[in-house]
């Protein structure tokens, strides 16, 4: 019993890399590998760096708004103006507290997708798309291996994430449970530097899992952008064209340029053979050429061809098999003779023309 195969099921297996034409495709797409935990995990550095290293005055400034509000503001009669005014005021001075934190952000940000994927401008990601809202494909995303995965991440990082703080907390324990004792600016401080300790070491574990998350994510992208060799093929067709019809044209172009050299032909001083596998036609006009010119060269049925033209065309043909095969090897169509064949030429000229009693 024989087993019949669809050869062509083998060439639509996705098996091959990506051409550099089909990453740029899937790059203009906005289709590159990206983690966003290496964006969470740089915005958090450099979020809580930035608490770390204006937090005090950050603070100052707190406890100085509300002191200020407590002390000039509480027992204020409120009208329609002045509450206009303290609205814009607060507004102000919370935007200055903020502003320096999240400008760092959005700095971490901008650099953390410039380090994965670099400049990228792909206004199609954002074009609205009919087939986004199909329930059909939204529940295999959803209930899909790569949803599984994902899941998986987010549960190992709560996991790993919670073990972190409890682990900072535990180390503070006995400082934490002295809170009473402190004042209130004392109590803040602590606080203050303990939520800064437990995001900079939160955000030193994002970092150390998102290598891992974009080294997979950088493996699933390969994988989703991976052609079978029929796609390969078809590729090549668009950009380079069919082979069958490349070849086609060139063998036009072959016969186009061969039909011009045989028009030539006729037009030669004399045609030196082999004398049946070369012949090379030259011509010579001493009024505007320096030297005799081949119009027109070949081997074996080619070389019969030109043989057959100049004797139709009453063309001396001189039988030199040396200086017919040195030509033909050193010298192309519309090229001077070389000048290590001017002496050899030179004779076969000279009898040409005693021949013609052109001398």
């Amino acid at each position: 019993m024989y087993l019949s195969l669809d050869l062509q099921f083998f060439s639509q297996e996705k098996t091959e890399k990506a051409t550099p034409k089909k990453r740029r495709e899937s790059r203009n797409k906005g289709q590159v590998a990206k983690s966003s935990d290496v964006n969470t995990a740089f915005i958090l550095l450099f979020v809580f760096l930035a608490f770390w290293m204006i937090g005090r005055s950050s603070t100052e400034q707190i406890f100085a708004f509300a002191t200020t509000a407590f002390q000039d503001y509480l027992l204020m009669d409120l009208t329609e103006k002045n509450v206009q005014t303290l609205f814009l005021d607060f507004t102000a001075q919370a935007a200055v507290i903020v502003a320096p934190i999240m400008f760092i952000a959005m700095i971490a940000g901008i650099v953390s997708n410039y380090m994965q994927v670099g400049f990228l401008f792909s206004p199609e990601i954002i074009k609205m798309k009919l087939e986004k809202l199909d329930p059909i494909k939204g529940a295999k995303r959803i209930y899909s291996i790569r949803a599984l995965v994902e899941f998986l991440k987010s549960m190992l990082k709560i996991t790993l994430v919670g073990l972190v703080t409890f682990s900072v907390i535990w180390i503070f324990f006995d400082d934490i449970l002295k809170l009473p004792l402190y004042s209130v600016g004392e109590s803040a401080r602590f606080i203050g530097n303990l939520t800064v300790i437990m995001g900079l070491a939160t955000a030193a574990l994002l970092i150390f899992l998102s290598v891992f998350d974009y080294m997979y994510q950088k493996y699933d992208h390969e994988k989703n952008i991976r052609m079978s060799k029929q796609d390969i093929k078809d590729e090549y067709k668009k950009t380079e064209g069919d082979p069958l019809i490349k070849s086609k044209i060139k063998e036009k172009q072959r016969q186009m340029a061969m039909s011009r050299m045989m028009q030539e032909v006729p037009k030669a001083d004399v045609v030196i053979t082999n004398p049946t596998h070369y012949a090379v036609a030259l011509k010579y006009d001493e009024t505007k050429m320096n030297a005799p010119i081949i119009i027109a060269k070949g081997v074996d049925f080619i070389a019969l061809k030109v043989i057959n033209i100049a004797k139709n065309n009453g063309v001396i043909t001189v039988e030199n098999r040396p200086l017919a095969r040195a030509l033909y090897a050193q010298a192309e169509i519309g090229d001077q003779v070389p000048e290590d064949l001017f002496k050899a030429v030179a004779e076969v000229l000279a009898y040409v023309y005693r021949i013609q009693n052109k001398v």
